[in-house]
């Protein structure tokens, strides 16, 4: 398969950070806070990637948006509060750096909201890869392409050179309706099986494994086979 790649778009949570028990901790104690009925930790795991909104109506359907607000407050609350508590995947930073390097464009896509995001990027020292970022309280949710879309329309790429890479199904689903390329990572929330329903080029056991993989599919593209050396 050969890809001529310019664009690469990453999901954070469970993708780039390893933050999903903390999603799942941080959830349970704001439904805590608010007595509602609890609700386990694979029906939180299952909403992790929307927007805080669209995770919070389907954990409570029906209920109304007052109790929309009211949880994802709570949340957000607990979440700014303890931000640092998660960590990056091992290789994030050197793998997101060479890619950078040899001429890249990086972006991510997710369902953090902005606050949430840019204290991520602040600290991890992150920000100044991406060329651009967008989050859900921005536009619309996972797995609506909008988000992509508009990335695509700042940074002037082509879907068909731009890569999306994330660990859930609302990921590819988002990828495949902007019609760019899905990329999927099996060390997330969703386990691989769920994720090949949607048919991703690859599916990566770890973050590092992506500039083997480019090599293999560039295909003489300059760019793409410099900045593969030593990834893995």
């Amino acid at each position: 398969m050969e890809l001529d790649v310019e664009l690469i778009v990453f999901d954070w949570d469970g993708t780039l950070m390893d933050s999903v028990e903390q999603i799942v901790t941080t959830m349970q104690a704001a439904i805590a806070d608010l007595e509602l009925a609890p609700r386990d930790a694979e029906a939180i795991r299952n909403i992790i990637g929307l927007g805080l909104r669209e995770a919070v109506a389907a954990l409570y359907p029906g209920e109304g948006d007052a109790l929309v607000q009211a949880l994802a407050g709570r949340y957000r609350e607990h979440w700014l509060a303890n931000a640092d508590h998660s960590r990056l995947f091992p290789g994030v930073v050197e793998t997101l750096g060479l890619l950078r390097d040899e001429g890249f464009r990086l972006a991510v896509a997710t369902g953090k909201g902005r606050s949430g995001l840019d204290k991520a990027l602040e600290a991890t020292g992150l920000k100044p890869l991406f060329d651009a970022t967008r989050c859900a309280d921005e536009t619309r949710s996972k797995p609506h392409p909008q988000m992509l879309l508009e990335i695509m329309d700042e940074l002037s790429a082509a879907p068909e050179r731009t890569l999306m890479i994330g660990d859930t199904e609302y990921d590819m689903l988002m990828a495949r309706q902007a019609g760019t390329h899905p990329v999927a990572v099996s060390y997330g929330v969703h386990p691989p099986e769920r994720l090949r329903t949607h048919e991703p080029l690859t599916c990566l056991d770890r973050i590092t494994e992506l500039g083997d993989w480019l090599a293999e599919c560039a295909c003489g593209n300059a760019v793409a086979t410099a900045a593969t050396r030593g990834l893995a």
